[in-house]
């Protein structure tokens, strides 16, 4: 989390052409607007999200009869863009409406209290806010994209997987197995479970697991029962395995870690 704010635009207030090297998104809470992106243009009213990402040209101005109001929240890290892909939301696809403007709202609400009392433990209940927004944009974009008749069925049958998953993650696991053990056909798993999520099973698995150790590495266990803790029966390939997903090795990320505290402070645009 870096900041978030709120403000009501002057008829025509633009802001760019500009390049961040952090993510944004606003959400329009009434008026109207224009906002340009990957050299194309979008009207945006209430209820409409848009999304910036780094290193990508913007230009966003509001209207100049009826000037848009909006709330925003910036963040960054390694995460963001999985994050943002699990909602269906990438650089050609930055514009997302809702009809749940309220709890966004309240969402943003609750992120720039969270961020301005900065109390301890601000940067994990931030986050937590965080999460809960990327979740309603998340089930908005799946509403966009499945006929409304299949999306509670489709959600509930990955919703199964995921937890399955989270629960089983140090066993063994393939597809087959995990969809005959909940009952499902594997290409239809696995199909809605990459719509869902952005990620395959299989490699939603392997995050649970690289995550999982990545945690374990910060306590007393060796790299063999890190491994085996995390469904690895092999310390050398988790050890590869590991390298390849972090870009370090388990032993160079245990000797390299350390606590960064945040900033709590945050700042408005």
């Amino acid at each position: 989390m870096l900041f978030a704010g709120h403000a009501q635009t002057a008829a025509q207030h633009k802001v760019g052409p500009q390049v961040l090297d952090y993510h944004l998104v606003h959400t329009v809470v009434s008026g109207r607007g224009n906002f340009r992106c990957v050299h194309r243009d979008y009207r945006l009213e209430r209820g409409n999200s848009f999304f910036i990402f780094p290193g990508e040209l913007v230009t966003y101005v509001s209207d100049s009869s009826e000037p848009w109001a909006y709330r925003w929240v910036g963040f960054k890290g390694e995460r963001a863009d999985e994050f943002l892909s699990k909602a269906g939301i990438s650089p050609d696809k930055p514009v997302i409406s809702s009809d749940r403007l309220r709890r966004l709202t309240a969402l943003y609400y609750q992120l720039e209290k969270t961020l301005q009392l900065a109390r301890p433990g601000c940067d994990m209940q931030a986050g937590g806010y965080l999460r809960l927004l990327f979740g309603e944009y998340a089930q908005d974009r799946l509403r966009e994209e499945v006929p409304k008749e299949d999306a509670s069925v489709i959600q509930q049958q990955v919703e199964q997987a995921i937890r399955w998953l989270t629960l089983q993650y140090y066993q063994p696991i393939s597809i087959e197995q995990m969809a005959r053990t909940l009952g499902y056909h594997r290409t239809h798993l696995s199909k809605m479970f990459k719509q869902h999520t952005g990620l395959s099973p299989m490699q939603f698995l392997l995050k649970i697991r690289m995550e999982r150790a990545k945690l374990l590495l910060q306590g007393p266990l060796t790299i063999e029962q890190v491994a085996s803790s995390v469904g690895f029966g092999d310390a050398l390939y988790f050890s590869k395995q590991f390298k390849k997903y972090y870009g370090r090795s388990p032993s160079e990320y245990r000797h390299d870690q350390q606590i960064n505290p945040y900033d709590c402070g945050g700042s408005n645009l």
